[in-house]
């Protein structure tokens, strides 16, 4: 008999917020709350983690492999992987081994996925 097992996660594209005055948050603040967000989420037992890359003023995440490994170092069970790679513009074996090598050292608690593409312009 099978059994299903349900597991819960979360995706964010790491969006600027603003700070009690209403004031857009740095670029690098948000990717530090983005961090810790995965942190939390490891701590309250989520299952999965995953961040996409954008490169836009109010999407400060260009380099969501990095915030991967950033992560990683600091949690223990969590999944974490991407969700949105634009490898229209990039190499896609760089892009598969940037993903893959957080997971190597969290023993494979990060795996790349099937990257997202969007049209070269």
């Amino acid at each position: 008999m099978a059994t299903d097992t349900v597991t819960l996660g979360l995706d964010t594209f790491g969006d600027v917020t603003n700070d009690a005055e209403g004031r857009p948050l740095s670029h690098g603040q948000t990717i530090r709350h983005l961090v810790e967000e995965g942190v939390l989420a490891d701590r309250v037992g989520l299952d999965h983690f995953a961040i996409g890359e954008h490169h836009a003023d109010t999407l400060p995440l260009s380099a969501a492999d990095v915030v991967l490994a950033a992560i990683a170092a600091r949690t223990s069970h969590i999944r974490l992987g991407s969700a949105v790679t634009v490898i229209s513009s990039d190499d896609h074996v760089r892009v598969f081994q940037r993903y893959a090598t957080p997971g190597s050292c969290t023993s494979a608690r990060s795996s790349p996925s099937a990257p997202a593409s969007c049209p070269a312009p």
